[in-house]
């Protein structure tokens, strides 16, 4: 492509990008004017995670932590999340010894959260989900063991992505109606 095209494209791209700001399109995590974090990033970092079973568990909590205390620094906390995860896995390629050869693991999550006040009422609740799989090979157990452990990771920080972005919806409708 020639200069002058590339150059077109970006400006067509920018200007097809301008009405999205008059339809109420903002960034979700977007900060206030004066620079502080904006309403929703406030809320999420308000997020107590309670302490989730097991080994993927832990990774999983530790995911949500990351991304609700972006700022790092402390806040009181308002809302306490809570978290049922678990990870499945299927055969679902055979070798002709009838050995797996490849596994699907499928990691669900049913969250709650709900405001830290005498009633504890529920405010949003949801499902997050995530697939992942690997490849086994019959001779190579060590190695089965660390990428089964690396797809749980992956799992992990995947469905903390859908929490993330399920809360961060919720907050940012709720500052929107508080604004009206």
């Amino acid at each position: 492509m020639a200069p002058s095209v590339r150059g077109w494209i970006r400006v067509l791209c920018l200007a097809a990008l301008l009405p999205l700001g008059a339809c109420g399109f903002h960034p979700l995590y977007g900060s206030a004017p004066d620079g502080t974090a904006g309403p929703t990033a406030t809320s999420l970092s308000q997020i107590s995670v309670a302490l989730i079973p097991e080994r993927t568990g832990q990774l999983l909590r530790q995911a949500l932590q990351e991304r609700f205390e972006r700022n790092g620094v402390p806040v009181a906390h308002h809302y306490d999340l809570t978290v049922s995860f678990g990870i499945s896995g299927d055969a679902i390629a055979l070798q002709p010894d009838t050995s797996n050869a490849r596994v699907r693991f499928v990691g669900t999550a049913v969250y709650q959260l709900r405001a830290q006040d005498a009633t504890r009422t529920l405010l949003t609740s949801g499902t997050a989900r995530s697939v992942d799989g690997m490849n086994v090979f019959e001779s190579q157990l060590f190695a089965a063991d660390m990428e089964t452990e690396v797809v749980e990771r992956r799992i992990a920080q995947a469905v903390a992505d859908d929490i993330t972005a399920q809360l961060a919806v919720y907050f940012d409708r709720q500052a929107a109606l508080a604004s009206r």
